[in-house]
Parts: C-alpha cells; sequence; structure tokens
C-alpha cells in the first residue's frame, strides 16, 4: 500500500497523539459515503499495534445513522502515518496523512491515489485561512480540489446521544 506518487506521508507521526475523535470536514466523493452527513472517524490503538477504526455518520438517503468498524495496520514503521485499513474481511486500502498540524488539530488524509481525500479536525469547523491552506496542499499533491465535499456537522450531538441509548 503504497502512497500516491507525490505524497510523503507524515514523519516523524505519534498514534497517541493522533487517537481520538476526527470530524470529515470535506471529502471526494466514492460510493461508501456518498449522501452522508455528520461524519466522524474514532481511532483507538490496540495491544497487537493494530488501529481499531469506528466511522460513523448520518446516511440522507436512508434517514439513519451508519456505523462501520474497521481495522488499520502501518505499512511500515509505526513513526510514519503510513497504514492500510480494511472494513471488509482482507480487502485493504491505503490511508497516508500527508498533512498534520504539529498539534494534531487538522490532518489531510489520502487514499491509494488522489482519488481519495478527506480533510479532517478535532472541531467540526476550523477557521477559513486554515481550510485554505490545507485545501492549497491537497491540489498541490494533485488532488482536484474543486470537487470537495464540504460535509456538515448539524446533527452530530443527536448522534452521541443517540449511541448511548
Amino acid at each position: 500500500m503504497r502512497p500516491p506518487g507525490s505524497v510523503t506521508p507524515v514523519s516523524p507521526f505519534d498514534l497517541q497523539r493522533y487517537q481520538g475523535l476526527w470530524y470529515e470536514l470535506a471529502r471526494l466523493d466514492h460510493g461508501f459515503e456518498r449522501g452522508m452527513t455528520d461524519v466522524t472517524a474514532e481511532y483507538t490503538p490496540q495491544a497487537d499495534g493494530s488501529v481499531k477504526v469506528v466511522n460513523r455518520g448520518f446516511s440522507v438517503p436512508r434517514g439513519q445513522w451508519q456505523r462501520a468498524v474497521g481495522k488499520a495496520l502501518f505499512t511500515g514503521k509505526p513513526d510514519t502515518a503510513s497504514l492500510k485499513v480494511s472494513f471488509f474481511g482482507p480487502f485493504y486500502g491505503g490511508y497516508h496523512v500527508a498533512a498534520l498540524d504539529p498539534d494534531y488539530r487538522w490532518a489531510l488524509v489520502l487514499g491509494p491515489d488522489t482519488q481519495y481525500c478527506w480533510i479532517l479536525a478535532r472541531e467540526p469547523k476550523l477557521p477559513p485561512q486554515t481550510l485554505q491552506s490545507i485545501v492549497a496542499k491537497a491540489g498541490e499533491l494533485g488532488v482536484d480540489t474543486g470537487a470537495l465535499i464540504w460535509v456538515s456537522h448539524d446533527r452530530h450531538q443527536e448522534a452521541r446521544s443517540q449511541e448511548a441509548l
């Protein structure tokens, strides 16, 4: 699972700082998230060196919350942010952190190629100038930034309340 040609995964990378809840602020369209709002990802290190991944979001077409649980493995040393992630058994996709805030407040993540891109943050919003900088970086890496889908987070509190039931 090599990163796209123009991408150098973040290193040094600290999984302990990266773990926890991230809000998906933007993404490129693909079938497994189509029509979803309020998307979050939560990363939890496991004793075996893997990372538990829990993605949540509200499917507008279905009118319901969805959750997918997966597993991520480092493709090399754990201090380099290049992983492979599986939600479907033995099938893995690339997950490469291409840019990361020094304080781990936001991340630019690419998949196996530049057709997969996510902008993640610790909060549901970032300052406009920060977002512009991240989008510019994605563009430099070959991402079609005009195709980014901006994700709303209007239902997030509702999601947390429902999960507690």
